[in-house]
């Protein structure tokens, strides 16, 4: 597991031992970030449910302003610490309960979903951040999930706009408009 590009271009992240924490493949993460590649230079990120901080950090990496990473796990929290300062980069790290800490969270751009995959959290995450309307408009929503599984469409001003295959693992995107 490494970054991609920017800042911490090829600096290998620490991954996690056992299979309580799923990290993004590769290939999926680089296919997530050609995706929205525009969407992330100067822009405030969520990496909820962030595992190893992967996602987030690939921001941070390609110019993001910000980053807030949270996951419930403090094994997961010390994981994502230890990979911030492999890469240089800083952030505030948020150990709790994710769907409470979106509804104090404050505004983001950019919002990288990616709980563990046998559970309604991802619908849960959704359904809070359209109700506590936590995208700045034009934001992102990007989901990771098993590819069987149906992903909901969001009341407007939230929008699907795209679902890919890769293998096993669906990504779907949303997006806020004006």
């Amino acid at each position: 597991m490494r970054v991609i590009t920017g800042t911490a271009r090829g600096r290998r992240l620490l991954e996690p031992e056992g299979m309580a924490i799923r990290p993004t493949t590769d290939m999926v993460k680089e296919s997530m970030f050609n995706i929205v590649q525009f969407d992330i230079e100067g822009r405030r990120v969520l990496d909820l449910f962030a595992g190893t901080g992967q996602l987030g950090i690939e921001a941070l990496s390609r110019g993001a302003a910000e980053a807030v990473f949270c996951d419930e796990s403090p094994r997961a929290v010390k994981l994502v610490r230890a990979n911030l300062e492999r890469c240089g980069l800083k952030a505030r790290v948020e150990q709790g309960d994710s769907l409470a800490f979106l509804r104090r969270a404050g505004k983001f751009d950019l919002v990288f979903l990616d709980p563990p995959y046998d559970t309604d959290l991802l619908e849960k995450a959704l359904e809070v951040i359209q109700n506590v309307d936590i995208l700045n408009i034009g934001g992102i929503i990007v989901c990771e999930s098993r590819l069987e599984k149906p992903m909901p469409e969001l009341e407007p001003p939230y929008c699907k706009t795209l679902s890919r295959r890769y293998g096993k693992v669906c990504l779907t995107i949303y997006k806020k408009d004006a």
